[in-house]
């Protein structure tokens, strides 16, 4: 990082990174890259440092774990309680996500798993208990993810 800004090459590591972390070392992307993969090391340990790298996520395929259905609640919380009431949500078995949106209305969804419509109707009944308005309630199919393309156009190759 350059004066604790992201240059070029963290955009580089980060994307390598959210391509494939589990199967991705510092020195594939050093060598990838032409530098050592000391210097990964160091820009990795600033980015954690930083808080722009947050952690590594698995991704998981619930159904074939046994959850059946995982949905989406979207909710609606006071926006002076938005931001603790969705850390709160996380505490709630069977929450896999929160996020914050920024609206006055719908302004937390939630990803939740579940093996039967039983279990999404406790999740949304402990939710409720929690203080958030259950708005509407939609079961996802499936999820894709990517990484972030901008990083790969702005990062050095």
């Amino acid at each position: 990082m350059k004066q604790g800004k992201p240059d070029d090459l963290d955009k580089h590591i980060i994307h390598a990174l959210q391509k494939d972390a589990r199967h991705t070392s510092s020195g594939d992307i050093a060598e990838k890259i032409g530098i050592s993969p000391s210097t990964v090391r160091n820009r990795l340990q600033q980015l954690e440092e930083a808080k722009i790298i947050s952690g590594y996520h698995v991704g998981i395929d619930y159904e074939k774990m046994g959850f059946q259905l995982y949905a989406k609640i979207v909710c609606t919380a006071p926006i002076a309680e938005r931001e603790q009431l969705a850390k709160e949500a996380l505490e709630v078995s069977g929450v896999a996500a929160v996020r914050e949106i920024m609206t006055g209305h719908e302004n937390i969804y939630i990803n939740v798993v579940g093996t039967d419509h039983d279990d999404l109707n406790r999740i949304t009944r402990d939710l409720d208990e929690l203080g958030l308005e259950v708005s509407n309630e939609q079961i996802i199919r499936n999820e894709y993810v990517c990484p972030y393309h901008g990083f790969a156009r702005d990062a050095v190759e």
